[in-house]
């Protein structure tokens, strides 16, 4: 019998329109850029205290990078991208993790319960500190930083990629925050694609 696959469809689906809004520059520029990054391929995985190596081994050769990163910190390879959230754990994007034993440590597939935002545009930074309190300028939040912190008392991950900043929100409440980032970004000229 044939696997049948659940389609997944975007918290935010249907509540959205591509185009652009807002305060926008003199040459039609927006300057917050927001984007629904559908599809998402998500997995945790976590090491206990004394295997954190050897988990870390395994999920960097998943993406193809020499090592994991570490806390607060993220790194691409080949296959995907590996964001340490916490001390003892990464998040895998894009790419399934390998397969670990349970005296290592433990996987979880995240990939349903998050809604990833893409922020970017020539005034990302300054429209985020709007909502989130972390200093977001270059020098204190580079690219390839990662951070947990909340907007409206929702936990969010944001990550620092090299195409902007990477919202993870948790999708039950993905509708609340978009509504919220669109209200605000108008302001600065919004474009949603």
């Amino acid at each position: 019998m044939a696997k049948i696959a659940a389609e997944r469809i975007s918290a935010l689906a249907g509540h959205y329109t591509p185009g652009k809004s807002g305060e926008l520059g003199a040459d039609g520029s927006a300057g917050v850029i927001l984007r629904d990054m559908q599809g998402l391929v998500l997995h945790q995985a976590a090491g206990w205290a004394d295997s954190m190596d050897r988990v870390g081994a395994a999920i960097a050769k998943a993406v193809r990078v020499e090592t994991a990163p570490g806390p607060g910190r993220a790194v691409t390879g080949e296959r995907g991208s590996l964001l340490r959230i916490e001390p003892m754990k990464w998040w895998l994007v894009g790419v399934a993790s390998p397969k670990i034993s349970p005296n290592h440590g433990a996987v979880l597939d995240l990939s349903h319960s998050r809604t990833r935002i893409r922020v970017s545009g020539a005034q990302a930074t300054v429209f985020l500190n709007r909502f989130l309190p972390l200093d977001l300028r270059e020098r204190s939040f580079p690219v390839d930083s990662v951070a947990s912190s909340a907007i409206h008392h929702v936990g969010v991950t944001l990550w620092r990629s090299g195409d902007g900043y990477d919202l993870f929100v948790p999708r039950g409440f993905a509708l609340f925050v978009w509504e919220g980032l669109v209200d605000v970004a108008r302001q600065f000229g919004l474009e949603i694609v």
